[in-house]
């Protein structure tokens, strides 16, 4: 697959503070990349490498496997962004704001500016001044702004910030849908985690400027911890002994409950109901929880690097 994005040992210090350290990242064609962190991470400041706002100390960019440095006016045609707070012209509206964004690109203004209105569902708003926007209409505007020229990488920094769940929603599926069915590069940072995972096809940790961990969603479904707990009334260990004799690992947990990690059993836990009732153990609880990525993260940067002061 065509690599869209590649830092080389990115590293970005302000005097003796290393904001960014060493990071090395590779984004292929039609990858939704979620890019984690704690605020002062440094996840901004790796974005506005990207983007060339900012000079990194050392390291290099490549897009489209092109040098940022020498890649020139028509590589940013290719690319779209929302970086922090979304800029509009307040005292214009939606509509003008589109219309001079897309006469500066050189692109058709009305043709560019409805299809990208109808895209976020702004035509409601088409003649409001960007000043009444609510907040989350504010960030539509500026994802629209990043999408009016129908870029092949877009580098969204909190694209759902202010957003309520229905525009959440809405921006998860039109960025779905641009990665799969356009193959347009998605580079996401949020610290919306649980969003992430609903989108992301690879995810980075990065933490106190170093990135912690590279893996794909399905590399995520592997290594997440999946359990299946069991209780029963008053027989705790008759059932744990029934649990060992079919080959389940058990171990029983603080409150009394039976902790069982075996795939078979997390996969189909009516086999373990069945071996309890079959028992005549009547069951208290029986529930597979599975470590979201939230909690894989916090686990992360709690065991690389310990947590965020």
């Amino acid at each position: 697959m065509e690599e869209i994005i590649r830092t080389n040992h990115l590293t970005k210090r302000y005097g003796s503070r290393t904001v960014v350290d060493d990071v090395s990242i590779t984004v292929k064609k039609g990858e939704i990349y979620g890019f984690l962190g704690l605020n002062g991470a440094g996840k901004t400041t790796t974005i506005r490498c990207l983007l060339g706002m900012m000079k990194p100390t050392s390291g290099e960019v490549y897009l489209f496997g092109q040098r940022l440095a020498k890649g020139g006016e028509a590589l940013w045609k290719r690319v779209g962004y929302l970086v922090e707070t979304p800029a509009a012209y307040p005292s214009f509206t939606v509509r003008e704001n589109l219309k001079l964004f897309a006469k500066l690109r050189g692109l058709q203004e009305q043709e560019a500016v409805e299809a990208v209105m109808d895209k976020l569902n702004l035509n409601d708003h088409a003649d409001t001044q960007a000043r009444h926007l609510s907040l989350g209409n504010a960030q539509k505007l500026g994802l629209a702004k990043a999408m009016l020229h129908q870029p092949d990488i877009l580098i969204l920094d909190e694209p759902t910030n202010a957003l309520d769940p229905a525009g959440i929603v809405e921006v998860r599926e039109l960025l779905r849908n641009l990665a799969e069915r356009e193959g347009v590069t998605v580079f996401i940072s949020s610290h919306i985690l649980e969003e992430i995972s609903k989108i992301a096809t690879r995810i980075g940790i990065i933490h106190r400027g170093a990135l912690l961990q590279e893996l794909s969603a399905d590399e995520f479904e592997q290594l997440r911890q999946k359990r299946l707990y069991v209780g029963v009334y008053d027989k705790t260990e008759a059932a744990k002994t029934i649990l060992i004799n079919e080959g389940y690992p058990v171990r029983m947990i603080e409150n009394g409950w039976l902790e069982v990690s075996d795939d078979r059993a997390i996969q189909q836990p009516e086999r373990v109901a069945k071996l309890m009732t079959d028992a005549q153990l009547p069951l208290a609880l029986l529930k597979v929880e599975e470590e979201d990525l939230e909690a894989y993260f916090l686990k992360t940067i709690g065991t690389k690097g310990g947590t965020e002061e």
